[in-house]
């Protein structure tokens, strides 16, 4: 009888296995067959219609007074009339602050008063909003984004990165040699996990490590370690966005761009537009960042692609907020006379702050 121990094993490890995959998946042939070019898709990792928060209340109509003729100190929004004004406030509260409310950015004996310093990170993603779905268009499409596609109801959104300590060479986990234990940001892998600051700010690394010749030319020159880091980067979008390699390439030349879908022209406009969002609207408000809102190196908490796809190929499966709050996208006027860079926070570090306690950490999350 010991002979069909193996098969009864066999059969429960299968059983065990199938388990583990409940629930209909759909695969998609996206090229010739017999290629392996297709993708394999979770119906229960997407949004539906019902995870949408809904509108605070009706969409206001056009017309009526502008918000700076009503309220004092609007500098972003300059171009929408009150109720407009009021209708996106509200909707803010629903998506960023629904537990603490208007006085997580305000105060609430005086509305038009700066020393809150999330009103101040608020005016930035304001316009860091407006950017997107203007400037990077070309990556957020027609469905656009708001605030909640990255915070989803909390002040901080879930999934987001700062730098990390080296650690001790020697120690058995951390990192050792420039590899790192197992990490789920470089799919388990012992890769080096600070991939998003070679990648996702300032001076970029380039992605691509393969030649365009079978030698190495002068300009192309590639190490180990940066195809290690190209790979964890890649690993790192496939997981964001939930998808295998062939969402984007061809497995016959993964070089190729004739060959490659048309996603990887939308993911070339991706990896920019998350390195110019850290760039031009995170960072540079590290002066006014409490040490809570700071990693261990002291550095904002920045975004990656995970921070808005969360595992879906497209964010909230596809959903748009447009035509609910058409006024974060174009035509809406990104005003030039803001402060920005340097001449913005020289301005907010002036100003008194409140919400700071004793140990100068602020008392909201």
């Amino acid at each position: 009888m010991s002979r069909y121990i193996p098969l009864v094993g066999a059969c429960t490890a299968l059983l065990a296995l199938s388990a583990c995959e409940l629930g209909e998946k759909i695969t998609q042939q996206t090229g010739y067959r017999g290629a392996g070019l297709a993708q394999v898709y979770d119906p229960d990792n997407y949004g539906t219609p019902e995870d949408l928060p809904p509108p605070p209340y009706a969409l206001p109509p056009e017309g009526g007074p502008l918000a700076t003729e009503t309220y004092e100190n609007v500098q972003v929004l300059t171009d929408m009339n009150t109720e407009q004004f009021n209708h996106l406030m509200a909707a803010i509260t629903q998506w960023v602050s629904p537990d603490e409310g208007c006085a997580y950015c305000h105060n609430p004996a005086d509305m038009a008063d700066d020393s809150v310093y999330t009103k101040d990170v608020a005016r930035r993603m304001l316009q860091m909003t407006r950017a997107l779905n203007g400037e990077w268009a070309s990556h957020t499409g027609e469905t656009g984004v708001t605030c909640y596609t990255c915070h989803r109801g909390e002040p901080v959104p879930a999934n987001v990165w700062a730098y990390t300590p080296q650690g001790n060479a020697m120690s058995i986990r951390g990192q050792r040699r420039g590899q790192n234990a197992p990490n789920p940001n470089v799919g388990y892998s012992s890769l080096p996990s600070d991939i998003f600051a070679s990648y996702f700010e300032g001076d970029p690394s380039v992605v691509r490590v393969a030649s365009s010749s079978a030698y190495p030319s002068a300009g192309h020159r590639i190490s180990t370690m940066d195809a290690e880091n190209s790979y964890a980067v890649m690993m790192h979008l496939s997981q964001a966005l939930g998808v295998n390699c062939t969402y984007c390439h061809n497995s016959q030349s993964f070089q190729s761009w004739t060959q490659s879908s048309a996603q990887r022209n939308t993911a070339w406009y991706g990896i920019r537009m998350v390195r110019d969002t850290n760039e031009q609207y995170i960072t540079p408000l590290a002066p006014i960042f409490p040490a809570n809102r700071k990693g261990p190196l002291g550095d904002p908490l920045k975004v990656n692609c995970l921070t808005c796809h969360q595992g879906q190929a497209k964010p909230l499966g596809g959903q748009s907020m447009r035509q609910d709050y058409p006024y974060l996208h174009p035509p809406g006027v990104i005003p030039t006379e803001l402060p920005t860079g340097e001449n913005l926070i020289s301005e907010i570090l002036e100003r008194p702050r409140q919400l700071t306690g004793e140990s100068g950490a602020p008392n909201v999350p």
